[in-house]
């Protein structure tokens, strides 16, 4: 009988776990709508984080995800109330954008050789910066109900924007399970010279990565902007890291080559129920920061562990 994989399987006992003590503490955590509520909340962040696993798996890091949300949400508002486009073409505007900027990020790590901490820094106050110059500071109202449908409206009692989340997951779960990029996503965090020498394209790859982040940073923009009904250019600060935690959480190695989307969902679930249930509890928003800061640092700390016992695993396999 093999050993319980906690890298793989171990994000699930902890949901599991944090889902028991809440629900112990507080009975509407489990309630149906309070867990379409949870979904509905953590669906920008889970969108990005699908993004961000692309980015993660090749050993990458995207700090500017909460400035694209702020960016593409607010350029998708001003086309649809400024410039009178309708609404899937300032959609498809927004989402493009927020592309444009993934693919400037990756072409600073892979053609002007910049850290991806350093290149995506950079994109993180560029973005916040066009955002304020586009809306001067003040938020962007008067989108038509068409456009904001998709961040408050719910189907079957479950939110549009979740459906979404869903469907952006298993887009991302294919691409990667059965396509050659997924196969080269992998195998460029996990070695990126021994991928350069089987034939995959490295350096595409790792642009493709960082615009994939960017697009889905776009598309989660333009959810917060239909949920709150007008496009705030504060929107996203501090967004990342729920992000990363998330991604981290879900078992992908900050160090590459390791993770799948399914973790990441349940490291999106397990983020939403965190925040959720602390406030159902009425814990301090200060106290709350301080709690997720930790669960961060203890989801860095234990991948350091388990790529060090990945990687004693692959010496002893070798011998």
């Amino acid at each position: 009988m093999s050993a319980f994989n906690w890298r793989k399987h171990g994000n699930i006992v902890v949901l599991a776990v944090l889902l028991a003590i809440l629900a112990l503490n507080s009975p509407h955590v489990l309630q149906p709508s309070n867990v379409a509520n949870v979904i509905g909340q953590a669906a920008v962040m889970g969108i990005c984080a699908i993004g961000m696993t692309f980015v993660i798996l090749t050993g990458g890091i995207d700090l500017s995800v909460g400035s694209v949300v702020a960016l593409s949400g607010a350029f998708g508002a001003w086309l649809n109330v400024a410039a009178g486009f309708p609404w899937p073409a300032a959609w498809a505007l927004a989402i493009l954008a927020g592309a444009t900027c993934g693919l400037a990020s990756g072409l600073l790590v892979q053609w002007g050789r910049v850290p991806p901490f350093m290149a995506t820094l950079a994109m993180m106050a560029a973005a916040r910066g066009l955002t304020l110059l586009l809306t001067q500071g003040n938020p962007v109202s008067g989108t038509s109900p068409a456009f904001n449908y998709a961040g408050w409206a719910s189907i079957g009692g479950f939110p549009v924007s979740g459906y979404i989340l869903f469907a952006c997951a298993l887009a991302a779960w294919a691409t990667l399970r059965f396509t050659p990029f997924g196969t080269g996503v992998y195998a460029v965090g996990d070695n990126r010279e021994a991928a350069h020498f089987a034939g995959i394209r490295t350096g595409a790859v790792t642009v493709a990565v960082y615009a994939i982040s960017g697009a889905t940073a776009g598309l989660a923009g333009l959810l917060m902007v239909g949920r709150l009904w007008s496009a705030q250019p504060s929107i996203g600060l501090g967004l990342e890291l729920d992000v990363i935690a998330s991604v981290v959480l879900g078992g992908t190695s900050l160090f590459g080559g390791v993770g799948t989307i399914r973790g990441t969902i349940t490291g999106v679930l397990i983020m939403g129920f965190l925040d959720n249930g602390l406030r159902l509890l009425e814990i301090s928003s200060y106290l709350q920061q301080l709690i997720k800061g930790m669960v961060f640092v203890g989801a860095v700390i234990l991948d350091m562990y388990f790529k060090g016992a990945y990687r004693k695993g692959r010496s002893r396999d070798a011998l």
